[in-house]
């Protein structure tokens, strides 16, 4: 059997296995399984994420109603202000001193309320978040042996093309088999094939003159990578 021949007839008996990996790469026992395995990853660092978020905000705010209480006590300064007229002081400076306040109370006011809002959105947010990682975590576990139950029944037919693979790579040259299985766990399928017309069968790519003269033992396809051959 030429090393085209024992190859190929590899590939198709793995043919078998590569459709049984997607099959249950595309299972929905694996899909909810991975889903909630990537929310349970992630979760964690969310949730520090916006409780360091509330923090900040907490501290702004708390930094904004200091400087409003202090703006408010400046206000003590008018209580005399009727005696300061009598004496003759300047009105207008106590006007515009009053209006600066006024316009300083009025906008800590808006800032204070703003913070307030984003805190509690923010709060609001990581209960939310807390809620959904608490019935991811009793989740995952079902889905875990969900996906593990779908599995287990496909293994004695994984098994059998696992032992038929065994005995066809016998046929096949070591260097040639380590290349092919190097390709394959990059999920690249098919991995081999031979010339049609000069040409790559899978992307139609023609392999550099240079190359031709090694078709006999595979060379890579320069654009879709898999391995050619030519009688």
């Amino acid at each position: 059997m030429s090393q085209l021949q024992a190859i190929l007839s590899y590939q198709e008996i793995d043919r078998k296995l590569f459709k049984l990996e997607n099959e249950l790469a595309e299972s929905e026992e694996r899909k909810k399984y991975v889903k909630l395995q990537k929310f349970l990853k992630t979760a964690p660092e969310k949730l520090d994420s916006l409780e360091t978020k509330a923090t900040a905000l907490k501290a702004e705010t708390d930094a904004l109603l200091k400087k409003y209480e202090q703006a408010e006590a400046s206000l003590g300064d008018f209580e005399h202000i009727d005696e300061l007229v009598e004496s003759g002081a300047d009105v207008s400076f106590y006007k515009k001193k009053a209006q600066s306040v006024y316009e300083l109370l009025k906008k800590l006011k808006a800032e204070i309320h703003a913070l307030t809002e984003n805190v509690k959105a923010t709060d609001a947010e990581y209960q939310k978040l807390k809620k959904q990682v608490i019935s991811a975590q009793k989740q995952y576990g079902e889905a875990q042996e969900a996906y593990k139950a779908v599995k287990a029944s496909r293994e004695a037919e994984k098994k059998e093309i696992e032992t038929a693979l065994a005995q066809a790579e016998k046929q096949v040259d070591e260097e040639l088999l380590k290349r092919y299985q190097t390709k394959r766990k990059e999920k690249l399928f098919p991995v081999v094939g031979e010339l049609y017309a000069g040409r790559c069968p899978y992307c139609s790519m023609e392999p550099p003159i240079a190359a031709q003269s090694k078709l006999p033992a595979g060379v890579d396809c320069d654009n879709c990578h898999r391995i050619l051959f030519s009688k």
